[in-house]
């Protein structure tokens, strides 16, 4: 059976976007011409491909199985129409990124405001999440890492500081009243408010001074999940419940105001910035080749 390109895509942007009139809004399109291309589609096929309620609408195995294979394969023929159309020029459509929560906070601000001004054409979904993401699984055009390692069909561009670090810091009464640690082991002793990934593991605390790398096993009053939890436990440390261990960047307004004092700054751990990252075998959608574009031109100003 020749499924109509037409139909496909419909089905896919109905999965992405969880349901069809969510779908129509984004695409500029009818909810009823989405749901009648769907319909056609499993009359062709012979086997449902979405579960439908009132609220909500999610693939079936089968139509999972499909979408797995169309993602990738409709994302090549839109490139290739970007490609032929010249749209590069004068590039148009919608940019999925998808970024831990840090880069949503440190990274992208001095880089989207400016980015859509100077395209007006493209509309950007930016998804933060602290979880890896299989991009074209998810339906993501490109995404942000910090230091895991890419899959060798990838593509990495530095994007951000390409040098950072992790800030030690509490308020300074919390200091006051237990002591300004010395060496890193003397954090044992202290209130400490740890991040743990979505993976379940504890975010380790390493610190580096001298080429000697250092790893302690804190304990504190407060746990919280790395991205969503992170300003709660700075809020935290701001109010002088403990010390907190946690990027330079997203610490730095607080030192440079004093609300929080560095603590033993001449440990902290180097290391080195994010970088996004693409699928290299496929043609590259305009949107995204001209992210790409203005990223590696702010890099070099």
């Amino acid at each position: 059976m020749g499924a109509d390109l037409g139909d496909l895509s419909a089905l896919a942007a109905v999965a992405r976007a969880g349901g069809f009139r969510e779908a129509a809004r984004a695409g500029g399109v009818s909810a009823s011409g989405l749901s009648e291309a769907v319909r056609r589609l499993e009359a062709g096929l012979g086997v449902r491909l979405l579960h439908r309620t009132t609220r909500s609408v999610a693939p079936t195995e089968a139509g999972a199985r499909l979408l797995d294979r169309l993602g990738p394969a409709l994302a090549e023929v839109e490139a290739a129409v970007d490609e032929v159309s010249g749209s590069r020029d004068r590039p148009a459509g919608t940019l999925r990124l998808t970024v831990p929560v840090v880069a949503a906070r440190l990274i992208l601000p001095a880089l989207v405001p400016p980015f859509l001004a100077a395209h007006p054409g493209i509309r950007l979904e930016i998804a933060a999440e602290d979880s890896l993401v299989d991009l074209l699984a998810a339906g993501y055009d490109a995404g942000i890492r910090y230091g895991e390692r890419l899959e060798g069909d990838m593509i990495a561009v530095p994007i951000g500081p390409r040098i950072d670090r992790f800030a030690t810091a509490a308020a300074p009464a919390y200091l006051d009243g237990r002591g300004r640690p010395e060496h890193p082991r003397d954090l044992l002793g202290h209130a400490c408010l740890r991040g743990r990934f979505s993976t379940g593991a504890a975010a380790p605390w390493e610190f580096e001074r001298d080429g000697a790398v250092v790893r302690v096993d804190v304990s504190g009053p407060l746990t919280v999940r790395i991205g969503a939890g992170t300003d709660l436990a700075v809020a935290a440390a701001l109010a002088g419940g403990g010390v907190i261990h946690l990027f330079e960047g997203w610490l730095r307004p607080h030192l440079d105001s004093g609300a929080l004092e560095p603590v033993l700054e001449p440990w902290w751990q180097p290391f080195p910035g994010p970088f996004l990252y693409y699928p290299g075998r496929r043609l590259v959608p305009a949107p995204l080749r001209a992210f790409i574009d203005f990223v590696k031109a702010r890099g070099a100003s």
